[in-house]
């Protein structure tokens, strides 16, 4: 629904002007504005939150100080889950998270983040700027009152830190595990018993036992979050976020005040961040996972069973969700790009960097 308010104009005098029809005129706010961008992310929280402070500091910057952005880490306004309902309601301005989060709100979010089995970082941007993607992010948010955009990416994140090694499918029964999202869902298939948590708490939560284990990010935030120690069992490849993006979200009405050079603005300097914290992930992953190891961290791969349950009860969950016609429009869309995709860079750069990899030793 359009609810941008119109300004009236009238017809210039004179007698031909009595029959002319005013044109409407979309009103746009004036003068220097301050927005306020609530998070799901702790203040400080390595990559995430500096991705909401990246994008901030764009729109800032861009705008020459006439849009300026206010940022709230999470508990600093609102909780870190409670802040699609504040930007929705507009008690917020905006929010920058992982919109996986937001499910309950609707299922058709967890797509613009991850989805267990689904694309990984370079496949999400091909769907989202090119298949279709940022069309049913924007027909989604129509529906909560929201403009959104892509602005981060972890690329893909680890399996995550256990109490105990997973030697099958068996072993998550009863484990008590942080992951949200649809991943989340389908590890609660094979027994898990399943917590989400905020990042900013997720470390207590492990400390104190109340979690076996978690999932957070990669080796970069996970070195800095400090999860080594506590546990040293280290599974580096996940099933549930192959390329995990980050968006910013604005309130419609908000958005839609804005000239369109603001909102150009916005846009574009989300797109900027997207790229920035896709490469601020990927380039300090390795550094941190030698780290890691040379401080005893035990690196581990899933089973073959263990993807294989992965696999079964992630495809359980989507089956779930297809009876939602507009999930299944997002998904259809979301898995025929990344077939595409997948299909040229299988046959192109993965096959490069087999052979670089190969030859070079």
């Amino acid at each position: 629904m359009d609810r941008r308010s119109f300004l009236k104009t009238s017809a210039m005098g004179g007698a031909a002007a009595a029959a002319t029809t005013a044109l409407a005129a979309p009103a746009y706010a004036q003068g220097k504005r301050t927005l306020t961008m609530v998070t799901t992310w702790g203040r400080g929280l390595a990559g995430v939150h500096d991705s909401a402070q990246r994008v901030a500091d764009n729109i800032t910057a861009m705008s020459d100080g006439n849009l300026t952005v206010d940022l709230k880490a999470a508990g600093e306004l609102v909780g870190a889950f409670e802040v699609f309902d504040a930007v929705s309601s507009g008690q917020a301005d905006m929010y920058h998270g992982a919109d996986y989060y937001f499910v309950g709100q609707h299922p058709g979010y967890a797509f613009f983040t991850a989805v267990p089995f689904g694309m990984t970082a370079q496949e999400l941007v091909n769907w989202y700027y090119h298949d279709g993607g940022h069309e049913l992010h924007d027909e989604l948010g129509q529906i909560f009152g929201l403009k959104s955009f892509l602005a981060g990416n972890t690329g893909a994140q680890a399996g995550g830190w256990f109490s105990k090694e997973i030697n099958g499918p068996e072993d998550f029964n009863g484990l008590k595990f942080r992951m949200p999202g649809l991943g989340g869902k389908a590890l609660g298939k094979l027994g898990a018993s399943v917590q989400n948590i905020p990042g900013s708490e997720v470390y207590q939560a492990l400390s104190s036992g109340a979690i076996d284990g978690t999932e957070w990010i990669g080796p970069w935030a996970d070195e800095k979050a400090g999860f080594q120690e506590i546990t040293k069992t280290y599974y580096t490849a996940g099933f549930h976020e192959p390329g995990a993006g980050l968006s910013v979200a604005t309130n419609r009405e908000v958005f839609e005040s804005l000239s369109p050079a603001h909102q150009k603005i916005i846009e574009v300097a989300a797109g900027e961040c997207h790229q920035w914290n896709l490469a601020q992930f990927l380039s300090n992953n390795g550094s941190a996972l030698q780290r890691l190891q040379a401080g005893g961290v035990k690196v581990l791969e899933f089973p073959d069973s263990v993807w294989d349950a992965f696999g079964k009860a992630s495809q359980d969950v989507m089956a779930e969700n297809m009876g939602d016609e507009l999930f299944k429009k997002i998904h259809d869309s979301a898995m025929a790009s990344m077939k595409s995709s997948s299909a040229w860079l299988n046959m192109s750069s993965g096959v490069y960097t087999a052979q670089r990899d190969r030859v070079l030793g």
